[in-house]
């Protein structure tokens, strides 16, 4: 008998599997709304960024559309035509990536603030001001944020290292990721985020190894909450919205009658 190798599968993939096995066996239909995040977590024993992670996978995929603030609708047949439809093979999700680049970036701020010289303080301050730039003008700060994180590890002088962060900051690009940033970034996120990186800076600036390490800790993690957090705060304040739309158009029958 032949051997195949076998693949590790991660998890929201197995999660977006049998997601996959459900429509296809009919239990959810075209045009028909998934269940919501919460009650799926609960079905397969699993976080609710895995299954968000899952379900933003399988709109990549064109099976779904995450509809932020009305939940995740199966597309039928005329709507998977007209969506081209992306492989995401077995690509890492944004929070295994967030999480790798915590572990490794923490360090590398700590090492920065042992060695950054002021010039290159100096160059990440004028970062920050780009990146504010970027949001006042309506764009997200992408590409000064890259050299941002890029800048810091550089401080290191170690190639090895400078590539690790570069290849996971660049895991942006990948499909699943960028979903994620469509859906759940925004001026507002960038706002915060420019926030901590000012924290990030003046720690290095102070040449406090341990606060430049938390504060790059710190950054990372609620860069992963935000994501793991925005959803859940779309979907509450649409179903207020809903409420409250039900309760005029109640109030208007009212008076009208």
């Amino acid at each position: 008998m032949p051997l195949h190798a076998i693949e590790t599968r991660r998890l929201y993939r197995q999660i977006a599997d049998q997601i996959r096995a459900g429509v296809r066996a009919g239990e959810y239909l075209p045009g028909s709304r998934l269940p919501a995040e919460r009650d799926l977590a609960l079905q397969l024993g699993v976080s609710r960024p895995s299954v968000r992670e899952a379900l933003i996978a399988l709109e990549v995929e064109g099976l779904v559309e995450v509809r932020v603030g009305s939940g995740v609708h199966v597309l039928g047949d005329a709507e998977l035509a007209a969506r081209p439809a992306r492989t995401l093979g077995n690509a890492s999700g944004p929070f295994e990536i967030i999480r790798a680049r915590q572990v490794v970036e923490g360090e590398l701020a700590a090492l920065a603030a042992r060695r950054m010289t002021k010039a290159q303080v100096a160059t990440l301050r004028d970062l920050l001001a780009r990146m504010d730039g970027d949001i006042a003008a309506g764009s997200m700060p992408i590409h000064s944020d890259r050299q941002f994180h890029l800048c810091i590890a550089e401080a290191a002088d170690n190639a090895p290292l400078l590539r690790t962060v570069t290849e996971l900051y660049d895991e942006r690009n990948n499909p699943l990721f960028e979903s994620f940033g469509h859906h759940f970034e925004n001026a507002s996120t960038w706002r915060r985020a420019l926030v901590e990186h000012a924290a990030v800076v003046d720690a290095i600036a102070a040449r406090d190894a341990e606060a430049a390490r938390r504060a790059m800790q710190r950054h990372l993690q609620r860069s992963h909450d935000r994501y793991a957090r925005m959803a859940v705060e779309a979907r509450r304040d649409a179903a207020s919205g809903t409420t409250a739309r039900a309760a005029t158009r109640s109030a208007v029958g009212k008076r009208s009658a």
